[in-house]
């Protein structure tokens, strides 16, 4: 049974969904166990079965269509695999408890926020009114809530989503119990928001000597917070060891993909690493290894045979054939073995620069005292104030910043989705005024194009693939006949890496990769000279993110397009950015060649943002600083005296004429100890 060490145990599971298209086979043989007081870090792809996974432990799978075909979760001496519901109901929240990827979906809209806590609390303990609402209270604060007794009574959308996450893990922590399921809990928030997320967890598994089953497709996540690492592929736990053997001594080709999909700060170059073709469909019987059809360094046996767990060490094991005595030599990826040598990044500094900038002097957009503003119960909310921006011919213009900063709102002014409040926008030599007639507007668009983040709800799920990519060519009167019009929507999907017989599927047919390769198509088929990516990869895995970064760069260089890119992602947008604004509070703060603003921050708030980028490397993450920015310390003039002032040739930043100097001797001594190491 279980390990004396074990707090929970799987053994050889095996689960299936039952559809109408057939079995699916979504764990296959899984083992796998949690000591007490560990974090165990989950990744892979979506659809590999991590999430599957811990809500077979917890017990909250569909009963209708779910079938264990084979296998035991032991904990407690309780099989949770074989229980009845009843038991079940025991074990989750006090000896269970699991959060999820999205809090606004997994809170009810219609309870207040301490009366679900209320729930949680009641449901396993007994106790009387009074001293269930103090615990109430107890477990906001704990969470980081500031005016519990005021956000307890209110109701989950006054809430943020890091408020929302944070009261989705006082509904876990209600009963204190052993082991945390924690689904994705940082996907959805910002870099700063994700870091205090991760540290309450830290915090919080310290002080209760907790388990937690951490799953995440980030792998600066994993690397800042697990102890140990499990790597999924189609089902089945392919590597697993401790951190510092996955990130730097990892074994399975696929944890290599993985790792190698991933930018650090570090990583330059034209094409990013990915992972070819797609995972298995599990529907179908699997034989040999499953990561055979997408593995360069696969032999016969693994089209045969399904590699057992070889032995790497004590602590590290790995299901690859290359493991076996008799295959041949084969060395990790290069950027697997560099991978914690601090060397690179002195290297790299003292290399900065040495690239040109692909961008010509001709301006393609310039946006002149911008502001949007919209009604806030009686006051006005500055969602972009006064902001003035130049955009250049075939460059790539990274913009980020947290939630609610003002990026996607910019984004969709300038597209004209948006009506704003003032200033001016100019395309090329063409003023668009504030207000867009009907003309102008189809003038505009034909010009500049947007790519959206969630690439389902931005496709008309009820046209076909080749309608949708067809709608700008047919506006736009692009097309001669019908021929010609599916001939260029064939091309289209070509050119975005589609098969052109997508043209007869439907959105719901195709990944969510596919989906936006479907947008990029679309945006690209009235030949615009701009396009305006608004979050385009947050919602996808690393390995997708990676190709659609490579698409998106291969077709800048083709067409000359010039790219507005808009992500909370900062490592992917400093891999793909020539220049990089950032936005806080409606304004540009500083604005800067990529690599100068992340090797020289000069603006505290972009200093917060760069601290907080987690990275696929423990020992980094180890001993980093995180940074906390403190708006009020900024306040130091009139707020009319800051606006962005050059400190160096390129390197804009938000700040009083008094400020000029000082900012200029921190440039030059952030410059030198980084030369220095």
């Amino acid at each position: 049974m279980m390990e004396e060490k074990a707090l929970l145990e799987i053994e050889d599971l095996n689960l299936s969904f039952d559809t109408y298209g057939g079995e699916i086979r979504a764990i296959r043989g899984v083992n796998l166990s949690l000591r007490k007081g560990e974090i165990l870090g989950l990744v892979g792809e979506s659809g590999s079965g991590k999430s599957t996974l811990a809500k077979a432990i917890i017990g909250v799978l569909p009963k209708q269509n779910t079938r264990i075909k084979k296998g035991r979760i032991w904990y407690k001496g309780l099989n949770l695999a074989g229980e009845k519901e009843r038991v079940l109901r025991r074990v989750r929240g006090r000896g269970i408890s699991m959060i999820f990827q999205d809090p606004m979906t997994s809170l009810n809209p219609t309870m207040t926020v301490g009366n679900q806590i209320m729930e949680a609390v009641k449901t396993h303990q007994k106790l009387p009114s009074t001293e269930a609402k103090e615990k109430v209270l107890r477990l906001l604060q704990r969470v980081g809530i500031k005016d519990a007794s005021l956000r307890m009574k209110q109701y989950p959308h006054q809430f943020s989503g890091g408020m929302r996450q944070r009261a989705m893990i006082a509904i876990a922590l209600a009963c204190k119990p052993d082991i945390l399921l924690a689904d994705e809990p940082t996907t959805a928030l910002d870099v700063t928001v994700q870091a205090q997320i991760i540290e309450l967890l830290k915090d919080i598994q310290k002080e209760n000597g907790m388990s937690i089953i951490f799953i995440s497709h980030d792998l600066g996540v994993i690397a800042n917070v697990a102890d140990r690492v499990a790597v999924m592929y189609a089902g089945k736990i392919v590597e697993i060891g401790a951190s510092t053997d996955i990130f730097y001594h990892s074994k399975h080709p696929y944890s290599w993909g993985l790792l190698s999909a991933t930018p650090s700060l570090e990583t330059t170059g034209d094409v990013l690493y990915t992972i070819p073709g797609t995972p298995p469909n599990l529907q179908l019987p699997i034989q040999g290894d499953a990561f055979a059809p997408r593995n360069k360094y696969a032999m016969k046996i693994d089209q045969i045979k399904q590699p057992p767990m070889f032995r790497v060490s004590d602590t590290h094991f790995a299901a690859t054939w290359l493991l076996h005595p008799e295959a041949p030599a084969v060395d990790a990826p290069k950027e697997i073995r560099m991978r914690g040598k601090q060397a690179e990044s002195k290297r790299r500094f003292e290399n900065m620069g040495d690239e040109k900038i692909r961008h010509t002097d001709k301006v393609m957009l310039e946006v002149s005292h911008l502001k949007k503003s919209f009604s806030n119960g009686g006051s006005l909310l500055h969602a972009v104030d006064d902001l003035s921006l130049k955009l250049y011919q075939g460059e790539t213009f990274g913009l980020v910043g947290e939630s609610g900063c003002g990026k996607s709102t910019l984004g969709r002014t300038i597209m004209g989705l948006y009506k704003a409040s003032g200033g001016t926008i100019r395309l090329e030599d063409q003023s668009m005024g504030t207000h867009y007639g009907k003309q102008m507007k189809r003038e505009f668009h034909q010009k500049v194009q947007m790519i959206f983040q969630d690439p389902y709800s931005s496709l008309d799920p009820h046209l076909m693939i080749g309608q949708i990519v067809a709608e700008g060519i047919i506006l736009n009167d692009l097309a001669k006949n019908k021929k010609d019009l599916e001939q260029q929507v064939a091309e289209l999907l070509t050119t975005v890496g589609l098969d052109p017989n997508f043209a007869w599927r439907y959105p719901y047919e195709l990944s969510g990769g596919q989906r936006q390769r479907v947008g990029i198509a679309r945006a690209l088929a009235v030949q615009p000279e701009l396009i305006i990516a608004d979050e385009p990869i947050s919602a996808l895995d690393v390995s997708i993110q990676a190709q659609i970064v490579n698409l998106l760069k291969k077709l800048q260089k083709e067409r000359g397009l010039t790219l507005l890119f808009i992500a909370h992602d900062l490592s992917m947008v400093k891999y793909i950015s020539d220049r990089i604004g950032v936005m806080y509070a409606g304004k540009i703060v500083e604005l800067a060649q990529a690599d100068d603003l992340y090797h020289c921050p000069l603006h505290p708030y972009t200093e917060a943002l760069i601290s907080a980028i987690p990275q696929a490397d423990p020992l980094r993450e180890q001993h980093k600083k995180r940074l906390i920015f403190q708006p009020d310390r900024q306040k130091t003039g009139a707020a009319s005296k800051k606006r962005l002032r050059q400190i160096i040739p390129g390197h804009f930043v938000s700040c009083d004429e008094s400020e000029v100097s000082v900012l200029k001797d921190k440039y030059e001594r952030l410059t030198q100890s980084k030369i220095r190491g």
